[in-house]
This record gives C-alpha cells, structure tokens and sequence, in this order.
C-alpha cells in the first residue's frame, strides 16, 4: 500500500515508517521542518510538506494514498484546546477525502478515562465528543462517520523506549531538578505501558488487517505509579518519596496533572484478533537500561 502518515518523524511516527517500509509498503510523510523533511528523504519517503493546521495538504496526502495513520499531535500543554481543535479539524479533513473508499484510516486515541476502577477494553466507547472534550472529541467523530474505515490506535500514556521525550521523560526531569524520584499518594494508580516498537507493529497490522470500527489497545503491560518511580529513582540514585496529590503539579509540573490518573488497559482482543504480542522491552528495564538518562 501507498501510505500517507502524518507525524512521520516523530516518535511513535518513525517507527511506524520504519515498520511500514520494512514490510514493503510506500510512505509518503508529512514533514514540517527541513530537518523533519531530510531524515524521512533518507529513508526513501516521500515527502509532504506541511502541518497539521494544513488542512488542504492533508487532504491532499489522503487523496493520494491507498491508506492513512494520524499520528501528529501538537501536544500544546500550554494550550490544550488548541492541540484538540488541531486533532479534530486534521481527523475531520482526511475523513471527508476517504469515508466511501474503503481505504484505511488509522487514527491515534488514548486511554485515558474510560473506565472507573478497571482496566479499559476495546469494548469501552470513548466519553469524549465535542471539540471542546479531549483530543477533540476525535475518536467518536471518525468512529461515527459514514462510510469511513476507521481504525481508533489507542496508545498507552507511555510509549516507551531510547529517544522518548514523552511522559517518563518528563517525571525524570522531574526527579533531576527536584532530587528525588516521587510516586502520588500511595502510588498505587496505574499506567499502561507499551515499547514503540510494539506500537508500530500494531499500528501496521491495524492498517493491514482491521476492520472499519475496529479500536487497538497498544498496551503492553500495567505499572504502577510507584513502580515508575522506584526505576527512576535507581537509575538516578535518588531517594524515593511519596508526594502529596494535593502537591502533583508544583512537585512534577504539568505531568502531574496526569501521574495520579489510572490509565490502565487491556489488550486481551486486539491480541487476539491480530496475533499481536509485545516482545519489547518492559518500562522498568527500559529506565534501567538507560533509555532516560538524557532526558
């Protein structure tokens, strides 16, 4: 397949290119920068310049695909509406170029609040719709639309691995400045965990063999607040030491606003369906092994 990914040089992005053309598909990549535009030029990607507020060149990247991933995201924590008005109108304009094609549309989600006091499952419709809820209401949107092969990627808050500057970057920074390694509460709230590697992989067997309404739980694993923590403060060698919820966001910044969320996750189905099993390496051992210690 001829593939169209936006967010192609980021983090869950290149190892989605790297994935797609190591088993034969074409990658034409929406690049934003010069920089982002040589190293997908070097792969042997086609490139597409533009951004996510492009809304005429997405179409444009759509229209000339056999498939689409959505992976850009601005990831404004400043701003947060604008990064979810950004995620809507980009799902929304390469919708309106694929629903009545049958050509895949692969869409990145989270996992965030959709269920209380249990882990999420691939059964569990997301709460958000509006541009104004989360990621822009954007799952829904696709998931509602006409016509449209959508596939709903629903990552874990921490897409792990060397190179990652996401959420555990930001607990580590976290730990550096303030000189120790701190867990919420009793740290007992949950995150999942997946290696990006794992995540690419399923992203192409999504593209390759969901159905349309299909959602994919990139989840690898389960661990703990503390458990995050206590890796940290090793690698580090730093005192562990629970912090106040109360004091999340002074303590960590904004990734305190989501430390003390359980986002815990099943992947019972999507394994099931797609012969998908993590072989990456765990979030501990990735800590452990030094994945972080730039960050």
């Amino acid at each position: 397949m001829r593939v169209f990914v936006t967010g192609a040089s980021g983090w869950i992005g290149s190892h989605t290119v790297d994935e797609l053309l190591a088993h034969g598909h074409e990658v034409i990549g929406l690049a934003r920068s010069d920089a982002a535009a040589a190293t997908l030029t070097a792969k042997n990607v086609t490139v597409l310049r533009g951004d996510l507020d492009d809304l005429d060149t997405l179409r444009r990247g759509a229209a000339g695909a056999d498939a689409v991933v959505n992976l850009a995201n601005k990831h404004d924590w400043a701003d947060p509406a604008a990064s979810n008005r950004a995620e809507r109108a980009s799902v929304e304009a390469i919708a309106g170029v694929l629903a009545g094609t049958g050509r895949p549309f692969v869409f990145a989600s989270g996992l965030a609040a959709l269920a209380q006091g249990r882990p999420a499952t691939e059964n569990d419709p997301s709460p958000f719709h509006g541009v104004d809820s989360p990621r822009g209401g954007a799952e829904n949107l696709a998931l509602a639309t006409e016509g449209l092969h959508a596939i709903a990627a629903r990552f874990a808050p921490t897409t792990h691995g060397t190179g990652d500057h996401g959420f555990v970057a930001s607990l580590v920074a976290a730990a550096r400045r303030t000189g120790v390694s701190g867990y919420l509460g009793d740290g007992s709230t949950s995150w999942s965990a997946v290696h990006v590697t794992d995540a690419a992989r399923l992203i192409r067997l999504g593209l390759e063999r969901a159905p349309a309404g299909t959602r994919l739980h990139a989840a690898a694993e389960t661990v703990s607040n503390r458990e995050i923590a206590e890796a940290i403060g090793r690698s580090l060698d730093l005192p562990v030491v629970a912090i106040d919820p109360q004091d999340a966001e002074r303590h960590f910044g904004f990734i305190g606003r989501f430390f003390g969320l359980d986002m815990s996750a099943s992947s019972a189905i999507t394994r099931a369906a797609f012969d998908w099993e993590p072989t990456g390496p765990t979030l501990v051992e990735d800590i452990a092994a030094g994945a972080y210690k730039d960050a």
